[in-house]
């Protein structure tokens, strides 16, 4: 009995073990703005795929490179079967008839040691090293285009549920405006101071108003899950903001952030360097059909046996200096300079474009920046307003001054223009998180460059 109790406890302190790992596993997570931002950094499986690229470009930057040196390689080979090369021998004695003699010209054992150095390429290798070298460069602007657009949907993601939140805050303000007023037309029914369609009337706007915080608090988690999607969270995991939707004042001066936009957006330096690709390219291609020469050698060691006595092995080597020239190639050299012709206007005229949209883009987030500002300047007022005439309606409705749907109606009042209020503080943020992904620069930074 006492061993089967003790298989018992046994096993549930193993239960209890796997179950308090599993609750710490399932810790609530903290996000700032700040910590959401470094861990899709460290977690966004697009942006670690974007940083992949920069690796296999900085590998590819060293195979150029690795073609300056000397190649060498070694080869064995052990002869399994042959067939003898026989040839007829004439009789040296009249009368005798010819005979058929078999000699071996090969050796069962052959070890080769080979070497390559190219002295001259005619611009070959230095062309497709800086080729290698520009690709480099433009991975990295790429890298930076994605981290600065993982960047901006952390933002728009923890604003939107920053936004979700404070909307079911709203809501269940709302209920407990409507709760609070069906109390007080209760209380004056039961008196006969308040008609049975204003009971009505109240029960109906508080059951119409619960549907509607149900659906804020969906959206909230709604919101959540999309957040933790971009940052690479478990959606099991819980989360808890810390932050709030907050207006803080910025001056954006639309010719400076021209300015910058032109010299830091990601996109239009990738074209600079895909620009300096092309011309690469192009004068590769012009020498594609120019000589090269290059030293090569070898080193053979041969025998018919395997064995560590010298006298049984044979060897020869040769250093060689060859000239290449190629004659013809079937018109592929014209055909390459055509195509790295096309390549560079193709991209000169993909960087006018690109230089439209970055303008038109700045000018379009500047404009958002202007309109949150208006909208949360008349907003904010309007929600003093708002609720100050709540107050006022219902003090008015105890005392038989006004009626239910004042009441009704103040409340409506104020709960739009919190919602409002709350929506125009979103796009505020958003704007600005989008201002700095149209200039390819962090704002705050943009004080510093003032400043000096």
């Amino acid at each position: 009995m006492k061993k089967k109790y003790r298989k018992i406890f046994f096993m549930i302190s193993i239960i209890l073990f796997i179950s308090s790992f599993s609750l710490l596993s399932q810790e609530k997570i903290i996000l700032t703005l700040e910590k959401s931002i470094q861990l899709a950094i460290k977690q966004n499986p697009y942006y670690l795929a974007v940083q992949k690229k920069v690796e296999r470009a900085k590998a590819q930057l060293a195979e150029a490179r690795s073609n300056f040196f000397p190649k060498i390689t070694f080869n064995a080979i052990h002869t399994l079967k042959e067939k003898l090369f026989e040839i007829e021998m004439p009789s040296f004695i009249p009368g005798m008839p010819s005979r058929r003699v078999t000699i071996d010209f090969t050796k069962d054992y052959q070890f080769t040691l080979n070497f390559t150095q190219p002295l001259f390429t005619s611009g070959k290798l230095y062309y497709s090293y800086n080729q290698a070298k520009y690709n480099l460069e433009l991975t990295k602007e790429i890298e930076r285009q994605a981290r600065q657009q993982v960047i901006f949907e952390v933002k728009r993601a923890f604003f939107g549920c920053l936004l979700a939140r404070e909307f079911v805050k709203v809501s269940r303000e709302a209920v407990e405006l409507a709760e609070k007023h069906l109390t007080t037309v209760k209380n004056l029914y039961e008196v006969g101071m308040a008609s049975q369609f204003d009971l009505l009337r109240a029960e109906v706007r508080l059951a119409n108003l619960k549907p509607q915080l149900i659906k804020a608090k969906n959206n909230y988690e709604s919101a959540l899950l999309g957040l933790k999607t971009i940052l690479g969270i478990d959606i099991n995991t819980p989360i808890e903001l810390k932050g709030k939707l907050e207006y803080e004042p910025f001056e954006i001066d639309l010719e400076q952030c021209m300015e910058i936009a032109l010299e830091n957006r990601p996109e239009l330096i990738q074209l600079n360097y895909q620009e300096k690709i092309g011309e690469q390219m192009l004068k590769l291609a012009k020498v594609y059909n120019f000589p090269t020469l290059s030293i090569v050698g070898n080193y053979n060691i041969w025998g018919n046996e395997l064995s560590l006595d010298k006298d049984k092995w044979q060897n020869y080597y040769n250093i060689n200096l060859v000239l290449s020239i190629p004659i013809f190639s079937g018109f592929l050299t014209s055909a390459k300079i055509g195509q790295s012709k096309a390549f560079l206007k193709e991209i000169k005229l993909n960087k006018k474009a690109l230089i439209e949209n970055i303008k038109l883009e700045v000018r379009q987030a500047i404009l958002k920046i202007k309109e949150a500002k208006e909208t949360l300047e008349s907003q904010e007022k309007n929600v003093e307003q708002a609720m100050e005439s709540v107050r006022i309606a219902e003090l008015n409705y105890s005392e038989g001054l006004a009626t239910s749907l004042d009441v009704s109606s103040a409340q409506v009042a104020l709960t739009q223009a919190k919602t409002n209020y709350t929506q125009a503080l979103f796009d505020y943020a958003v704007a600005l998180a989008q201002i700095e992904k149209a200039i390819g620069y962090d704002l705050s930074k943009i004080v510093e460059r003032r400043i000096k």
